[in-house]
């Protein structure tokens, strides 16, 4: 019986090393946003964009690899958030579906929100508004500051999954004189 029982723990072992390497893409998406991302937004505001365009490379893992089907279909995209000013509250995060193609070795543009319409009436936001006392109840400031992740999906044309993520700074402020 503890032959069986060890012949079975090995198979079970082999199994799960064999469902790691399907798992590694023999590509890599890379992700970086615009250089002119709003870094203040102002919720009072509704010139302020709260849209970005992210660039995805697909750049395969082995360049002299002769696999085919390496192009990226991108398929969805999270946002989510990180304070980075100490307070714990923050929008909820979110999924959108996102199509598009990227050639291995070329780039794809992914234009997205940063968050939600509805998201001003939500904590953290709500309580910058003036008739909400004008100040996050967490920090005691006026400005709610937090990285915005984008993280981005995919699969290649021959059926591997991939994804990747950027980070960036936001500001955000009710009535605060503009966007910038």
């Amino acid at each position: 019986m503890k032959k069986l029982t060890l012949t079975v723990a090995a198979l079970m072992a082999l199994a799960g090393c064999d469902d790691v390497a399907r798992e590694s893409s023999p590509v890599e998406l890379v992700a970086t946003v615009t250089p002119d991302v709003v870094q203040l937004v102002d919720l009072a505001d509704p010139v302020c964009p709260d849209l970005v365009t992210v660039v995805v490379n697909a750049i395969a893992k082995n360049p002299l690899s002769e696999e085919t089907f390496l192009d990226v279909r991108l398929t969805r995209m999270r946002v989510s958030y990180r304070r980075t000013d100490g307070g714990t509250l923050r929008p909820s995060s979110f999924v959108r579906t996102i199509s598009g193609l990227v050639p291995i070795g070329g780039t794809a543009s992914v234009n997205t929100r940063v968050f939600q319409a509805d998201a001003t009436n939500e904590a953290p936001f709500a309580a910058l508004m003036p008739s909400n006392g004008g100040v996050d109840p967490e920090t005691g400031r006026r400005v709610v500051q937090m990285d915005v992740i984008l993280e981005i999906f995919g699969e290649t044309l021959s059926g591997e999954n991939v994804a990747t993520s950027v980070s960036f700074p936001v500001d955000f402020c009710f009535n605060c004189g503009g966007c910038a």
